[in-house]
């Protein structure tokens, strides 16, 4: 079974479906999760999806923020919403597919909050919000063990390396690369013992980036941008891959009229 996945944090489905379409049209892509899709179920355009060939939906909406939406050509299971956030804001699913034998791959889809402003749980609730989210996550993977297999991916809105960033040094003060925040991912990355296929794809110091922010005229000249989109892969799905894992940063994407700031990214592999 081959099965090629993107992540793409879409900031608003309904506003973006031009360029979804598009780049499902142009890309060989087997299940697509966005995020921030700022749409309620009713309101998901299911069947532009439908046309393309995407008959297997889910969707976890909310009215006019956040939302995490997956269509696949594949059948799944849906699973019940991973309980990581702790405001109940529609941030998190997951779904099983089912392969011969009963074996089954778990995915799941999230959009971690992003913090705020600054970086202090006592003073900032949204900064506390996104490392609640992240500690919970921490210890679902640790009840769960590394043994079943897992995806996880989504926009997890923090940057982790040195080369994820276009300086480090400045970021470090800056809510998505703090300190704090690195250590929090080094704890998600070892309770979950998850490959990163993309620092396979474009080792260090190699910088790459997924988010640019709006405020720049032309982002590719000022190329201020993070990583902050992640697909991650635990030992036990990476003991099904055959052969090498294909990773790439679309981020031609972004060059596209009237773009989302991130860049889709996909992962490509046998199992």
């Amino acid at each position: 079974m081959r099965l090629s996945l993107v992540s793409w944090n879409v900031n608003s489905v309904r506003l973006r479906l031009p360029q979804i379409e598009q780049f499902l049209r142009d890309a060989d892509v087997d299940i697509l999760c966005m995020q921030e899709i700022k749409c309620q179920e009713h309101e998901f355009p299911r069947e532009a999806f439908e046309a393309l060939g995407y008959s297997h939906i889910h969707i976890a909406g909310q009215k006019g923020w956040h939302g995490v939406a997956l269509v696949s050509k594949i059948p799944f299971e849906s699973l019940p919403a991973p309980a990581f956030c702790r405001r109940g804001e529609a941030r998190a699913q997951g779904i099983r597919i089912a392969k011969e034998a009963g074996e089954s791959i778990d995915i799941w889809n999230f959009y971690i909050p992003a913090g705020g402003d600054f970086p202090d749980r006592e003073g900032n609730d949204k900064f506390d919000h996104k490392l609640t989210f992240y500690e919970r996550l921490i210890e679902d993977l640790e009840r769960r063990g590394p043994d079943k297999p897992l995806l996880i991916c989504g926009d997890l809105n923090i940057a982790p390396g040195e080369f994820d960033v276009w300086s480090h040094r400045q970021m470090l003060r800056v809510v998505s690369h703090t300190p704090v925040e690195i250590e929090t991912f080094g704890k998600l990355m070892q309770a979950g013992e998850f490959h990163d296929p993309f620092r396979v794809t474009y080792p260090d110091p190699r910088k790459i980036f997924t988010w640019w922010s709006y405020r720049a005229a032309d982002f590719r000249k000022s190329n201020r941008g993070l990583r902050l989109d992640h697909i991650l892969l635990n030992p036990g799905l990476m003991a099904k891959v055959r052969g090498d894992i294909t990773a790439k940063i679309h981020d031609t994407v972004r060059e596209w009229e009237r773009p989302s700031d991130h860049a889709p990214i996909q992962t490509v592999f046998d199992i």
